[in-house]
């Protein structure tokens, strides 16, 4: 909860947001167990034009999984396998 605050606080702060701050913030819903909050985060880098990597995909694949949202991770797993090939 506190990672997703200090990331709404940079965009208040008129702080770039990037992927290293997506990252960690995916990161920190995957182990809270926020996998709703975490494709959030995972779509709103899409509509802001930030870069995802291999370790944004798989926090939030990471995040499904402890959500038992199996079809959502094989989703983004699918996706990421033609990302990255």
């Amino acid at each position: 909860v506190q990672a997703l605050q200090l990331l709404r606080e940079m965009v208040d702060g008129r702080v770039e947001r990037n992927t290293i701050t997506y990252n960690a913030s995916v990161s920190a819903c995957e182990k809270g167990k926020q996998w709703m909050e975490a494709l959030k985060l995972f779509h709103e880098m899409i509509d802001s034009h930030v870069e995802r990597n291999i370790v944004t995909y798989s926090a939030a694949i990471s995040a499904c999984e402890k959500g038992e949202q199996w079809v959502q991770a094989l989703q983004l797993f699918r996706e990421m396998a033609t990302c990255f090939v």
